[in-house]
């Protein structure tokens, strides 16, 4: 046996699919093995392994064992002369393999191998090469000074960034995501330590082959694609503390006292740092923009408030103090609230949100007005011209902000793609179908053949020779390509050859029913399969937790009537403070069997079910089926409609 490939799923199915359809064609006229290790996943990640991958050895563990213990696993069966260490979320040319194997015969020293990593966009992944994270070293990282200086030597070594990153080099430390190792070598240093739960097992063994007497290299004539950010979020808090509580387990295992103590205090400064930092940026982004509506609504206000007085009254003043410092802003922070309560801070923004929640302000103001008394009551025609101006200022702030990078904000149109299918005809229009079932909007959606064999037609504007012009001509924003018609290595060619196009790109996985991709280095990415989330969406969300409590309040004021009209008082009562806490919802999911519910969106448990409206004399009724439509389909109407059917059920 030449190879065996090992790689520990959690719950990343469908990537974890495209991985392995590239492995499969990979492996061709290599004698090899596959091992996935799944670490407990819920996201049917066996069954579809049962499915489609009949020839994976699958080790099912009932628990989350983490990365290292899982590989261990796979490690003590394989019967290959080398070991590869994959990630899920990773993509290998069709020659990857072989040319690792070759590198590695031809280099008996060679102890470990790691590959050219690019991102979801082409770019160059710098974890694909490391040095040992010394104290120095991790210094120069944690406080930025290998980012600012990326040629240096001294600063730049965490990341090697001075070495030329298509040669191949001795180095440290290889990545996890793509380690190829001498099965002689781990049976002389040990497997993975399982000292280390999740990060810092890649450095551990990496350091570990150079004490045993070898060399790590990195080979940049192979290359792979690695979703970084997919199997795991980089980009958290969670992530950080992990991550460098890892590094000091490292650094406790090699270095002396002396420096384990100097390294664990810079990395818990650095972890301390980080989340006050963390802390900060969230407050800001999330307090920011409301903040400055406020002050332009104020502000507006005040400048009408002005020119009213002086062409009503002819004079300044005329509204006393408590209006301009107490009324006023009340009026400013209805408008805002029930502007939140509308989805007009949601992304993408949808100007008819901002709109609709001003008007619900003005009307709830207008209708508290009417109750007060003479003295209180002092213009409408200033409530009415001040939700004018709100329309307007938050319209124009809108505009103005979706034109500045970086501010994050874009309108609803704006997040509408120009997409590119490259492929054969009969693939192209199978993702054509399916980027349609998902949902997903767009303003125009072009066919492109991959090779000038197939006959152009109306749906095809052109060849993969083409596509760099269509992209500029069509203003293209993202490339679908078919893994069943374009190989790896000339997705991987195209992806570096157009890196300078602000272009994402996805892979149409063979008979699959996902579209994957990934934005950015640390972003999570986009994953195009068939919506089922609806019901998570933030502006449902809201909605229903707005439900739950408006009518917790309303079945506990009118619980006098309710005790002779629900078939359990006490039980009513116990779900109305439940409720009102968050720790029901009036309305969830039929729960009778886990097979009902534990695919779908998260959501808390509920009082009532959408079975509560079906007819019960309906025997073909599946309850799977009704709750996948209750989560897709999700709208607040149906919970009232639930509530209203099972209310004597409570």
């Amino acid at each position: 046996m030449k190879l065996s490939i090992v790689i520990v799923n959690y719950n990343v199915k469908y990537f974890l699919e495209q991985c392995l359809l590239s492995v499969r064609e990979a492996i061709q006229g290599i004698e090899s093995e596959i091992f996935v290790v799944d670490n407990n996943s819920v996201d049917d990640s066996l069954q579809m392994l049962n499915d489609r991958f009949p020839e994976v050895h699958v080790i099912a563990n009932k628990e989350n064992v983490g990365f290292a213990k899982a590989n261990n696993q796979a490690l003590r069966l394989s019967m290959g002369e080398y070991c590869l260490l994959l990630n899920p979320d990773t993509v290998v040319e069709k020659d990857t393999f072989l040319k690792m194997l070759s590198f590695m015969d031809s280099h008996p020293e060679a102890g470990g191998l790691g590959v050219k990593m690019l991102d979801g966009k082409g770019n160059f992944l710098p974890e694909s090469k490391r040095s040992l994270p010394t104290p120095a070293v991790s210094f120069y990282k944690i406080f930025g000074l290998s980012k600012l200086f990326p040629r240096s030597k001294k600063f730049g070594q965490y990341h090697l960034s001075y070495l030329d990153k298509d040669k191949t080099h001795e180095v440290d430390i290889l990545a996890g995501a793509c380690m190829l190792i001498r099965k002689t070598v781990l049976d002389k240093i040990g497997l993975l330590d399982e000292t280390f739960f999740m990060y810092g097992e890649d450095i551990d063994l990496s350091y570990r082959i150079i004490l045993g007497g070898y060399k790590n290299y990195y080979y940049p004539e192979a290359r792979i694609i690695h979703y970084k950010g997919e199997s795991t979020k980089k980009g958290s808090l969670n992530y950080v503390y992990i991550f460098y509580n890892a590094m000091i387990l490292f650094a406790k295992k090699y270095f002396s006292d002396k420096n384990v103590k100097l390294y664990s205090f810079v990395i818990n400064c650095a972890v301390w740092f980080r989340a006050f930092l963390a802390v900060i940026v969230r407050f800001v982004k999330k307090v920011a923009l409301p903040v400055f509506d406020a002050a332009v609504i104020y502000g507006g206000f005040m400048v009408i408030k002005h020119f009213w007085e002086i062409t009503k009254f002819g004079y300044t003043g005329y509204y006393p103090d408590l209006y301009q410092f107490l009324i006023v802003p009340v009026y400013v922070l209805t408008w805002l609230l029930f502007t939140y309560l509308s989805g007009g801070y949601d992304r993408p923004v949808k100007l008819s949100r901002i709109f609709k929640g001003i008007v619900m302000g003005t009307v709830a103001i207008l209708v508290v007005y009417a109750l007060l008394s003479e003295e209180l009551r002092h213009s409408r025609f200033m409530i009415l011209s001040g939700a004018v101006w709100a329309i307007c200022s938050l319209s124009a702030s809108r505009f103005i902000l979706s034109r500045i990078k970086g501010s994050g904000i874009t309108f609803y149109n704006q997040t509408k793609k120009r997409i590119v299918i490259v492929g054969g005809p009969e693939e192209v229009r199978r993702v054509s179908d399916l980027l349609d079932k998902t949902g997903l909007t767009y303003l125009e959606k072009l066919f492109v053949y991959s090779d000038e064999c197939y006959n152009k037609d109306n749906l095809c504007c052109g060849y993969i020779s083409q596509l760099e012009d269509i992209i500029r001509v069509h203003k293209i924003n993202e490339i679908i390509f078919c893994a069943k018609d374009i190989a790896a290595k000339d997705i991987i060619d195209m992806m570096a050859s157009m890196r300078s196009l602000d272009i994402e790109y996805k892979i149409a996985p063979t008979e699959s029913i996902s579209i994957i991709g990934s934005n950015s280095i640390n972003a999570s990415g986009e994953l195009y399969v068939v919506d089922i989330n609806t019901i998570n969406k933030p502006y449902n969300k809201r909605n229903k937790r707005i439900l739950d409590v408006v009518s917790a309040f309303l079945l506990f004021v009118f619980s006098p009537i309710m005790v002779f009209v629900v078939k359990k008082p006490l039980r009513f009562f116990a779900d109305i403070f439940h409720v009102f806490i968050g720790v029901k919802s009036w309305v969830g999911y039929y729960m009778e069997k886990p097979e009902y519910y534990e695919k779908l969106p998260k959501i808390k448990q509920g009082i009532l079910s959408p079975m509560i409206v079906i007819d019960k004399a309906a025997t073909s009724i599946n309850p799977a089926e009704i709750n996948l439509l209750y989560a897709k389909n999700y709208i607040v109407s149906n919970d009232i409609n639930i509530i209203i059917k099972g209310i004597r059920y409570l």
